[in-house]
């Protein structure tokens, strides 16, 4: 070699593997990389949304402004009824496309 050269090895990572490694493999392709609570979090966001009056999806969510904004929005809203229930459905699927925004950016996370 001259001075010039540069010389560049890069480690190879072998993997080993093992029984238990197909079974991890199979796990993380079924729950998308975020695990079994990830994979369960935006249905039981929808399920915990569905209680009326509280908006505890919201609060589930980690978005407690939102979840006390909807709670004093829902006052006035209650007066008329066909704009509660429009309020209401809204909360329900708030609380589902936050907590699939949530797991979308743990996946996300996981690929960097």
């Amino acid at each position: 070699m001259s001075e010039s050269e540069i010389v560049v090895q890069i480690p190879r990572n072998e993997r080993i593997n093992k029984k238990g490694n197909i079974l991890k493999v199979i796990f993380a392709q079924i729950t998308s990389g975020v695990g079994f609570w990830g994979s369960l979090q935006p249905i039981i966001a929808i399920l915990v949304s569905l209680i009326p009056f509280l908006f505890l999806g919201q609060h589930f969510n980690r978005s407690h402004q939102k979840g006390f904004d909807f709670t004093l929005l829902q006052i006035p809203l209650a007066l008329t009824g066909i704009l509660w229930i429009g309020l209401y459905l809204w909360s329900i699927f708030d609380a589902w496309n936050e907590a699939q925004k949530f797991v979308l950016n743990k996946i996300n996370n996981n690929l960097v």
